[in-house]
């Protein structure tokens, strides 16, 4: 395997968590041995982001199986969920811009439910309270998949 070829770490999920999925797939690139770099935001699995170093092992062809991470990438993981609304209507557009303003990134899980790159350069204290008044005003719900304090600049 070449050091740019991308594979995808599987996480092992509990269905009972209210998504029905058992495992999740996370694109990553080799940095060595049985470390995998995440190349994206987890959509159900908690603890990791975007930029974590992982160790798995190897599951069927292309697909390796999480064992744990290694090195904190410095990113968080948020998770909104739509109430009645879509990533394209102007609601959650507009509220939206303010977070990307900031640096955060997002993508797209079915137009109602999004997974949110949170980079440790970004004043997350101020994401987070554009995250709580969006929930406050009924647009959506979130929930924090994982914060790593550890490389957060202070702002």
């Amino acid at each position: 395997m070449s050091a740019n070829e991308h594979v995808k770490i599987a996480f092992d999920l509990d269905p009972a968590d209210g998504h029905g999925y058992e495992t999740e797939t996370v694109w990553a690139e080799p940095v060595g041995g049985d470390r995998f770099r995440l190349q994206n935001s987890p959509f159900f699995a908690f603890g990791v982001s975007a930029e974590d170093v992982v160790s798995a092992i190897p599951a069927r062809k292309g697909i390796y199986k999480f064992q744990q991470v290694v090195q904190m990438g410095g990113h968080s993981t948020y998770r909104i969920f739509l109430q009645d609304s879509t990533i394209a209507d102007d609601c959650f557009l507009t509220r939206w811009h303010e977070i990307q303003a900031l640096g955060a990134t997002y993508e797209n899980g079915n137009g109602r439910f999004v997974s949110v790159d949170i980079p440790p350069e970004t004043d997350i204290r101020k994401i987070y309270c554009l995250l709580e008044q969006g929930e406050k005003d009924g647009v959506w719900a979130f929930e924090e998949a994982n914060y790593e304090e550890i490389t957060r600049r202070v702002q």
